[in-house]
């Protein structure tokens, strides 16, 4: 008679190092939602590039963006994406309290970054009806903190359900919850430059 030898240690291993495993339809799902979020960017950045084209000064007359103040908030936002790193790793180690402080340290930064946005826009002297700049700029930015918005929510409740008492599976839901949120990340770095560093 031939000895079976036991199986699970190995797939558990393989699903804990990533391996051996198709992907979720959550991941899929999230995949296809972002590459259609990008479209709505470019196309915003489009607009930018064709208004700036066309306008005989910009940015327009008496806007001073708070250059400054926006690359430390950016610096706060890349940060983030080191901090939900280290979920991730938690969770792929299986200490799930550990991936939930992460995710709450991280949706933290997140909340600082929005209180900057709100404060800049608040200061800023000018409103989306002031001039294109005005439309366009707000248009931008205000997409891009919708989405901020929305990963600080995401991240909230995934957090809860890491460290609480849930059963799913961490290290997945915590990748998915990453993934959206480097991409949040990535582009507001192209936003910043765009928007502060180019013009």
């Amino acid at each position: 008679m031939t000895a079976v030898a036991p199986t699970s240690d190995r797939s558990e291993s393989a699903r804990s190092s990533g391996t051996g495993r198709a992907p979720s339809a959550l991941g899929v799902g999230v995949v296809v939602w972002l590459a259609s979020e990008l479209m709505f960017f470019a196309g915003f950045f489009a607009a930018w590039f064709t208004l700036r084209a066309g306008a005989e000064r910009w940015p327009a007359e008496g806007v001073e963006l708070e250059v400054a103040r926006t690359a430390a908030a950016t610096a706060v936002l890349i940060l983030s994406s080191g901090t939900i790193h280290l979920a991730v790793a938690a969770a792929h180690r299986g200490d799930r309290a550990r991936a939930g402080r992460w995710l709450g340290v991280t949706a933290l930064l997140g909340t600082v970054f929005l209180a900057n946005t709100l404060a800049e826009w608040a200061g800023d002297g000018f409103g989306i009806d002031s001039h294109a700049y005005g439309s366009i700029f707000y248009l931008l930015t205000g997409f891009h903190a919708l989405h901020v918005a929305g990963g600080v929510l995401f991240m909230g409740a995934v957090a809860a359900a890491v460290a609480g008492r849930s059963r799913a599976p961490a290290g997945a839901t915590v990748e998915v919850c990453a993934a959206y949120w480097h991409f949040v990340d990535v582009v507001w770095v192209a936003v910043f430059l765009t928007v502060y560093v180019l013009s």
